[in-house]
């Protein structure tokens, strides 16, 4: 209830095992105070992908935002590996999942009824995303919510377009359904 830094864990869901950790370690305190308020939605975040031993993955950070969102992804150098860009009238959310050089490689859509998200681009969807319902005491007395992902398996592995689908689902409760 009066958690201010973005912490999930991602489980395979065949294993029930931890595969990656994402924290916010390094959260300010005038940033955990406005979590705290209706200004939710505009603070910053710097959310660090892990594997369970603490191999960097992927960073996904935001600065302060008013309107809409632009979210910049880095690789576990540091290095620019794509943005998402909020697109500014769109009932339910949509982001536009950007390259490194600013290319489109997909979106992200939602509908403002559902849970539900896709990653799509001309017809072709890469990845899905659902929200399983946890039961009521879960629902109504935590913060934690359950996204079930799932990738298309034409996707490499190696792919940033991997990469930044994982980041991306991080970002669906942080911007657009707080």
């Amino acid at each position: 209830m009066f958690k201010a830094a973005n912490n999930f864990d991602i489980y395979d869901p065949a294993t029930n095992r931890i595969v990656l950790e994402c924290r916010e370690p390094d959260l300010g305190m005038v940033t955990k105070v406005f979590r705290f308020t209706d200004y939710k939605r505009h603070t910053p975040f710097d959310i660090r992908i892990t594997t369970p031993t603490g191999g960097p993955v992927v960073r996904v950070q935001r600065g302060v935002s008013f309107f809409r969102s632009r979210i910049e992804v880095l690789d576990e150098r540091d290095q620019l590996i794509g943005t998402f860009q909020q697109k500014l009238l769109s009932l339910g959310g949509k982001f536009e999942i950007l390259d490194a050089k600013g290319n489109s490689l997909c979106w992200l859509k939602g509908k403002w009824t559902s849970w539900e998200f896709n990653f799509e681009k001309d017809g072709k969807q890469f990845a899905s995303v659902s929200k399983k319902w946890a039961g009521i005491g879960k629902e109504l007395f935590t913060s934690a919510d359950n996204y079930m992902l799932s990738i298309d398996p034409t996707v490499p592995a190696d792919s940033p377009l991997r990469q930044l689908i994982i980041a991306a689902v991080m970002c669906i409760d942080m911007v657009l359904k707080e």
